[in-house]
């Protein structure tokens, strides 16, 4: 699908909104450690405000930039005809909706800024010829089948991976949706020691000097870059150690992210599971990085001379399966809070920085306001506020309102 390279928004403006006071929903929650405040919040029924004919597709990344506007990474492929029947020739509905573009960035109270996205935007150019699971892409086309994570850093360039088949690469654009450049090759793979060639990369962080990318579907590692010239820097895996030989043998689809071929979640395995989900720096150095299938996170350091240092293993509800639990990070704006979104139990839990122990959680599975469908990804803005985005049927995001704390 061929989608626009930008998008006229501003006349379909939806403009008339109730007073946010009515809009805030009371969520489900439970404050676990008394002895230590815990942030309370209210989900906010009335954002995003979309244009009057979009409606979203499934949402693998979001990202809050320096200035506090909110960036989503959106699948348009993951609807069907009875989503997007005014596309079709003549369209098959006489109301709502249309394909939005693969990249939206909003403001505060949710408008669309931009949205842009599609393969003319990046280089090279494919055909799929079959269909299905017999379908095969011929040529070099460099956008993602689909596209997966989303990270904007500080000049406001927004980078992307992707997990669909060939997508080992991730690509750098304007705030505009002008291609800058790219990590690795679409499908090209070299394993997890590859120093050029990525593996089905899930998320990036970028701090203006390196690039740190979670590799991700395919591969099983942590790999980082210069930003100056895109040079190899230094990869691991698991607890710092060097990344293990063995990358995933199949093309990932959707059912591998439930399967139990892997015997289950070990919060305590020597080596990353066969999805790392996210890569997040967060403050004093350290690094988050989200070993979604073995229910756990693990921290680390940085250190000037370009080493890192293991810091923690996190076990993020220990005994769940089917999806499994940590799938993105977020911190609180001084830094004192983790928060973990948690795909399986449709939670997002909220951890002491400090020392890691949960403090409560917000949320449960469920398709109204402050419930979740395959929680994906979560992110802060700079007055506490978190967002989170869905995939598989979710295919929403939703802003939570920091209410205060509880004592």
């Amino acid at each position: 699908m061929r989608l626009m390279t930008a998008l006229a928004l501003g006349a379909a403006m939806i403009v008339a909104s109730p007073a946010m006071a009515d809009t805030l929903v009371e969520i489900d929650s439970e404050h676990i450690d008394k002895s230590v405040p815990m942030p309370v919040f209210k989900a906010d029924a009335s954002w995003p405000r979309l244009p009057e004919n979009m409606i979203l597709g499934q949402i693998s990344g979001l990202d809050v930039d320096k200035d506090d506007n909110i960036w989503i990474a959106n699948r348009p492929n993951a609807l069907g005809f009875t989503d997007i029947g005014r596309d079709s020739n003549p369209p098959m509905t006489q109301a709502c909706c249309s394909a939005p573009p693969h990249i939206l960035q909003f403001d505060q109270e949710g408008n669309v800024l931009r949205g842009w996205g599609g393969s003319e935007l990046a280089p090279g150019e494919s055909t799929i010829e079959g269909e299905g699971r017999n379908a095969v892409e011929k040529g070099d086309e460099q956008w993602p089948r689909n596209i997966h994570g989303i990270f904007v850093d500080d000049d406001l360039t927004v980078w992307f991976g992707g997990n669909g088949p060939g997508d080992h690469a991730v690509l750098n654009f304007t705030a505009d949706g002008q291609y800058i450049r790219q990590i690795g090759r679409r499908q090209e793979t070299g394993g997890n020691f590859s120093e050029e060639l990525l593996g089905n990369p899930s998320d990036v962080a970028f701090d203006g000097k390196t690039i740190l990318i979670s590799d991700g579907y395919i591969n099983r590692r942590i790999v980082r870059f210069s930003g100056e010239d895109l040079k190899f820097l230094t990869l691991w895996g698991a607890y710092g150690a060097n990344a293990e030989n063995a990358s995933r043998d199949v093309v990932f689809d959707p059912s591998l992210a439930s399967s139990d071929a892997d015997g289950g979640a070990n919060p305590e395995s020597r080596s990353f599971g066969d999805i790392v989900h996210c890569v997040v720096r967060g403050p004093e150095d350290t690094v988050y990085v989200c070993d979604r299938r073995n229910n756990r996170l693990q921290v680390f350091r940085e250190r000037e001379d370009g080493g890192i240092d293991f810091v923690a293993n996190v076990a993020i509800a220990d005994g769940t399966g089917g999806t499994r639990t940590a799938s993105d990070v977020g911190f609180s704006p001084d830094g004192k809070y983790v928060y973990v979104a948690d795909m399986m139990n449709g939670r997002v839990w909220i951890l002491l920085r400090e020392t890691h122990g949960v403090v409560g959680w917000f949320g449960r599975n469920g398709r109204y306001p402050g419930q979740f469908i395959w929680l994906h990804s979560l992110d802060v803005d700079s007055m506490g506020n978190v967002y989170t985005s869905e995939v598989n049927t979710g295919r929403r995001v939703q802003r939570f309102v920091l209410q205060g704390m509880t004592q």
